[in-house]
């Protein structure tokens, strides 16, 4: 992590930071997006599914392998402006949690300290990932809002034809449908991911090791546990976003709390937990894939930099 950078500017520290998090979005993305798609599917559209390998075979049947990984293009535009921006921000946020702690040095802080930044972080990365999330949502559940007539748009639309239909009938802000749930969700949602992250490095340390100088496989593990954190931490938050961001496409929703109370009172609790097991599943090796990239990336590009200077 970006924690122990004096010798290099700020300035290109954070676009090391930036260019390291972009990479590990790309990352997160080629790992993961099948199990995402089932994700938004059953997030969305929870009775027209029985569980995770009913929504798979069906997603297969219908659409092909191109319904699995409908939504790629948004999804990397989404992760890539979204990690570079969370992993710039997030040196950033180090120093001002070291200095709201009184902190004399950024390798004070605790594991709990970075939890706290990675959560501080979040609020300027949601400002870039609703526009491209909300396309990418849209885009995974095509097939089913065709099939029940709440769009005009084909399912095998392109990534322009959905964003030129939200800015056609919604204009610029309907791209921001579902950011308050999308900071409801981030905030809290990465303090756990930076904490299990963290927490999971530390845990690896042998005596007189740094969380530098671990191997590519406590990494990747770290990075999944932060993940699966993530997940298991504010996912019914994540399915009323979804709800919200899909079925806008027929008519303005009502916002968060309304949404969320509305499906507790018609389905159930169980409802927000619709598309669980993909996701965490997705999360072990796609967050685990996204560490392991930023880290080797940062750690690259931070060693060119000091040599350039």
């Amino acid at each position: 992590m970006p924690s122990e950078q004096a010798r290099v500017h700020p300035l290109v520290q954070m676009l090391v930071d930036l260019t390291a998090g972009a990479a590990g979005g790309i990352a997160c993305v080629v790992s993961g997006q099948p199990f995402d798609t089932i994700k938004v599917k059953m997030q969305t559209f929870p009775a027209m599914y029985r569980g995770f390998f009913d929504c798979s075979v069906k997603t297969y049947q219908q659409e092909g392998m191109y319904g699995l990984y409908q939504g790629t293009t948004p999804a990397l535009l989404a992760n890539i402006a979204e990690n570079a921006v969370l992993f710039a921000c997030y040196g950033f946020c180090q120093q001002l949690v070291r200095q709201l702690f009184g902190l004399g040095n950024i390798k004070e802080l605790s594991d709990w300290h970075s939890a706290i930044a990675g959560s501080f972080s979040s609020v300027f990365s949601s400002m870039v990932l609703c526009p491209t999330e909300l396309v990418k949502c849209r885009m995974q559940a095509l097939h089913e809002m065709k099939v029940t007539g709440q769009t005009t748009l084909s399912q095998h639309s392109s990534t322009w034809a959905v964003v030129k239909a939200i800015f056609q009938s919604e204009g610029p802000l309907g791209f921001f449908q579902g950011l308050t749930s999308t900071w409801l969700r981030e905030v809290p949602g990465y303090f756990f991911f930076f904490g299990g992250y963290e927490v999971s490095r530390s845990f690896f340390l042998q005596a007189g090791q740094s969380k530098e100088e671990l191997g590519a496989l406590p990494v990747t593990v770290s990075g999944g546990i932060g993940g699966a954190a993530f997940w298991l931490a504010v996912y019914p938050i994540d399915s009323v976003k979804s709800r919200i961001q899909v079925l806008s496409m027929a008519g303005r929703q009502d916002g968060f709390l309304l949404s969320f109370l509305q499906i507790l009172r018609t389905e159930g609790v169980m409802a927000l937990y619709c598309g669980l097991m993909p996701t965490v599943i997705r999360a072990l090796p796609s967050n685990g894939a996204l560490f392991l990239a930023y880290e080797m990336t940062q750690k690259k590009l931070t060693s060119l930099a000091e040599r350039a200077t």
